[in-house]
């Protein structure tokens, strides 16, 4: 599970973020197609999504990637509830409800320095820290393995 949402394709993506905001995550993110360079469609973590998939899936440990690519963020976007046509929502809505679904952000406290470096949990900042924790938290999921860069290396098991 990446440490924020991505997309490929078409259909409802409720956590999709839009201009500026979008083209530095992705470009962070490096959230092009591979064959086609094609921009990807980005977002803050979605809580919802996410908590449904792991329910769905019967997951019992999350591999969390691309923590590192969070990094240049001051403040970290996380959708945490949809608003369906006024109804705040934090259970995963199907078909129409979820095409009319909107993002509810928080933010969490950005951590602004590279943990490329970061073989271990307790080497993080604790604002990468505390959000690893939360991201566990909300999906009911124990996290297992942080990775912290795109190289073979640079990851740590929880």
């Amino acid at each position: 599970m990446k440490a924020y949402s991505s997309c490929v394709g078409e259909g409802p993506f409720t956590c999709e973020m839009f201009g500026e905001e979008a083209e530095a995550l992705r470009a962070a993110g490096g959230e092009y197609g591979a064959a086609t360079g094609r921009p990807r469609r980005v977002g803050g973590f979605d809580v919802v999504a996410s908590r449904y998939g792991v329910l769905v899936q019967g997951a019992t440990e999350i591999a969390l990637t691309k923590l590192d690519v969070l990094s240049y963020l001051d403040k970290i976007p996380v959708c945490v509830k949809y608003d369906v046509n006024g109804q705040l929502r934090d259970d995963f809505p199907t078909g129409v409800e979820l095409d009319a679904a909107k993002p509810v952000y928080e933010y969490l406290p950005g951590w602004k320095q590279d943990i490329s470096g970061c073989r271990s949990f307790e080497e993080l900042p604790k604002a990468a820290q505390d959000y690893v924790k939360y991201i566990g938290e909300v999906t009911g999921c124990h996290i297992k393995y942080v990775s912290v860069g795109a190289g073979r290396e640079e990851y740590f098991e929880m």
